[in-house]
């Protein structure tokens, strides 16, 4: 028996065993695959399609107004929505325009047929005071006629965010940062 071969074995073994610790830490910890379920988010997200996800993007950084983030309901359940209100922000819907604290706001994001019916923070669960809540923030589907989102949910507390979409990586034909 050449003791050799058995070292070398073993220092090879080592390196793959190291390599599949580092990619499945990445995977649970930094950086996944995620599926956009639904039509909720179309046209930035078709049904299917699947992007890379951020989960490091708020351990160090703010949650930021027209994030897409991907967030646990309820129900034990991942949805993927789009931030429109930050703590402490009074948003309304009149007439199809957005209200921040009062103040008109273009969401530019939007196709030129959406419509978003009448609301106001009074109607949204888990707002006191029509103002939403620290460490918490109002999100919509893009698609907001087809949408399962804060208006039914109520703000999405910052401990149920997963993390940030990044990037699309399928379709191929799609393939780029999610905006």
């Amino acid at each position: 028996m050449d003791f050799r071969e058995v070292k070398e074995f073993f220092k090879d073994t080592f390196g793959y065993i190291v390599v599949i610790v580092v990619v499945l830490f990445i995977c649970a910890y930094i950086i996944t695959l995620q599926q956009n379920v639904g039509p909720s988010m179309e046209p930035t997200l078709n049904n299917g399609d699947v992007f890379l996800l951020n989960k490091m993007s708020y351990k160090f950084g703010e949650v930021k107004r027209n994030d897409i983030i991907a967030f646990n309901d309820s129900q034990s359940k991942y949805l993927v929505k789009r931030v429109i209100g930050l703590p402490g922000e009074r948003i309304d819907y009149k007439d199809n325009i957005l209200y921040i604290n009062n103040e008109p706001y273009t969401e530019t994001f939007l196709g030129e047929n959406v419509i978003t019916t009448n609301f106001d923070m009074e109607l949204i669960k888990g707002c006191e005071n029509g103002t939403i809540p620290e460490e918490h923030y109002l999100v919509l589907g893009d698609n907001r006629g087809n949408s399962m989102d804060s208006r039914e949910l109520g703000v999405i507390s910052k401990d149920d965010i997963i993390g940030k979409t990044s990037i699309r990586i399928w379709p191929i034909s799609n393939f780029g940062i999610v905006k």
